[in-house]
């Protein structure tokens, strides 16, 4: 199969400028970086893509088997980078993207410059045992996924304005909302679960290449203890805290966003 068209990829901007490739999270698709990409595409040559089972990839490419963990998400990651052999990129990847791209980065080293983490977080569920602090309890984890498989239409209307965050303007977690719905359930079951259950930790320190942790100053979903681990476990990485509130600030504060990416990305040439 075609990889760039099983992964709706898309290159634009600079083309002697240093690639960075754009990888968003769950229940969403390339357009949460339509507000990033016009500015980056001014100094940078960006990629972006859909997750196979999200936007507008292709769907017939999608097997629970491939899909069931987060190795069928990082070899297609991989595999859209030998496609483009456009050098090292600096990966970007939000939420549990961010892992996929510690995975990636720790199998093929060579093929990044660096990583961006935005609101990244390698274990959702509390270990009380080792004091690690994910945000969420194993019960909360275990109820949200049941409530999501029970209706997952009613489900989104009610997570998405709460991932989002920023209240005080309805209109993003709509969005979010209408991203979410567009998402076959059962594809969206099967990745939530991998999402919410990964547990990751162990893989940040195998991290060689320059890393860039972003946070938001608050969200719901990875709490600042997270940022710190990553930070603390990834040697050499930068910890940066955005002034943005909530999981997706390439949306909610695209300016800021930019400039933190930028910012690194532009230091790897």
């Amino acid at each position: 199969m075609d990889v760039r068209s099983r992964n709706r990829v898309r290159v634009s901007g600079r083309a002697d400028g240093p690639v960075v490739m754009l990888a968003h999270g769950f229940g969403c698709d390339q357009n949460l970086w339509r507000l990033v990409v016009p500015v980056l595409e001014q100094d940078f040559r960006v990629v972006v893509f859909d997750h196979v089972g999200s936007g507008r990839s292709d769907l017939s490419a999608w097997s629970k088997k491939r899909y069931s963990s987060l190795d069928g998400y990082v070899e297609d990651v991989l595999e859209i980078c030998r496609d483009l052999d456009l050098g090292p990129v600096t990966f970007v990847g939000h939420s549990v993207s961010a892992m996929m791209g510690v995975l990636a980065a720790a199998r093929e080293p060579g093929y990044f410059a660096g990583l961006v983490l935005l609101a990244p977080s390698p274990c959702f569920i509390d270990d009380p045992a080792t004091g690690y602090r994910g945000g969420f309890s194993a019960g909360d984890i275990d109820e949200l996924l049941e409530s999501l498989d029970a209706n997952y239409l009613g489900w989104s209307g009610a997570m998405a304005p709460v991932i989002m965050g920023n209240p005080e303007r309805p209109e993003l977690g709509e969005e979010l909302t209408t991203s979410f719905c567009a998402t076959d359930p059962a594809i969206a079951r099967v990745f939530a679960r991998v999402t919410f259950l990964s547990d990751n930790r162990a893989d940040l320190s195998k991290v060689e290449v320059p890393t860039l942790i972003v946070e938001c100053s608050n969200d719901a979903i990875a709490p600042p203890e997270v940022g710190a681990f990553v930070h603390a476990q990834i040697n050499g990485s930068r910890l940066v805290t955005l002034n943005a509130t909530g999981h997706c600030p390439q949306l909610s504060a695209p300016e800021e966003t930019v400039e933190a990416i930028a910012g690194f990305a532009g230091t790897l040439r």
